[in-house]
């Protein structure tokens, strides 16, 4: 058994509840539009953008190195919860397990993004996904900047 670990951090969002949430959980094929410094491409290999259960193949740019991820979608519509787990990709040679989870939950006038990464290392040398962190958030802070510049 491998060493487990978990990142966790808030995100602060202009856009909806709905909004973010409808993205990354059915129209994440647009995320390129909003982040195309980070994700060159992303692409349907087995069912389809909708259905969880679908499988994606991630192409995206981290600390200047390309990667790929493939990816797994979980959701929960009561909690407004979407999950990405690893299949393939550049994270399972770092870790055996790789859970990425992005909630978005209301605040009074607003909304946030809770963000965690759930790992398994392969090994106590091997880092924290603190890169995966900053990239994960990255991302969510540049469709929610997108959404907002979209409905103005």
């Amino acid at each position: 058994m491998g060493i487990e670990g978990k990142l966790e951090a808030e995100l602060e969002l202009k856009s909806t509840v709905d909004k973010l949430y409808k993205r990354l959980k059915s129209e994440i094929h647009h995320a390129p539009d909003a982040s195309s410094d980070k994700i060159h491409a992303i692409e349907v290999h087995e069912g389809d953008w909708e259905t969880p259960g679908s499988v994606k193949l991630w192409t995206y740019t981290i600390d200047g190195k390309k990667e790929t991820f493939k990816e797994k979608i979980e959701v929960d519509d009561e909690t407004k919860t979407v999950t990405l787990v690893a299949v393939d990709g550049h994270v399972l040679e770092r870790y055996k397990n790789y859970k990425l989870i992005i909630q978005i939950v209301p605040k009074e006038d607003h909304a946030v993004a809770k963000i965690a990464i759930n790992v398994e290392k392969h090994s106590v040398n091997v880092p924290d996904p603190h890169d995966y962190m900053q990239f994960a958030m990255g991302i969510v802070k540049d469709i929610d900047e997108h959404l907002v510049a979209q409905a103005q």
